[in-house]
């Protein structure tokens, strides 16, 4: 039997809650991961990527602008951390994501502000210039097109 996905159901619960709730307590989230060790940081993005795709997309759409609202304000270093770790469990178990809406993923992304998009899109930029090119095939046969035009990579 496989543990809780703890981490899963505070998704759940942090996609329902109105914004002005939702974004400090996501932060505050956000800001702890900063610290785990790397196999905590392992389990808590398999649990999200587990739990993305049954939070209905209304609510989930919510919560992903929110994530990436409060990525585009912290570090360079930390917005890498949490990209890289996330990019490298999809490029390494790449049918965690197929469950995605990725065209709806990518909407949320263009309605962030030219600046957040920006911040969001160098941030990528670097980390998949990073990869080798195994790696670099892998990313790319499942982001859509369109998606890697956008966040030019």
């Amino acid at each position: 039997m496989s543990e809780p996905n703890y981490a899963g159901n505070i998704i759940v619960v942090l996609a329902d809650l109105p914004e002005f709730l939702r974004k400090p307590i996501l932060q505050k989230r956000l800001m702890e991961f900063f610290s785990m060790s790397i196999s905590e940081k392992k389990e808590l993005i398999n649990n999200a990527l587990a739990a993305g795709p049954i939070i209905p997309f209304d609510k989930f759409s919510k919560l992903f602008k929110t994530w990436l609202e409060i990525l585009t304000s912290v570090s360079e270093e930390h917005r890498a951390t949490m990209f890289s770790n996330y990019i490298m469990e999809i490029v390494e178990n790449p049918q965690k994501i197929v469950l995605f809406n990725l065209d709806g993923i990518l909407e949320v992304f263009l309605s962030l502000s030219k600046s957040q998009k920006e911040i969001i899109s160098g941030s990528v930029k670097r980390i998949v210039g990073n990869l080798n090119e195994s790696k670099k095939k892998i990313l790319f046969s499942i982001v859509p097109d369109k998606a890697r035009k956008e966040l030019g990579i």
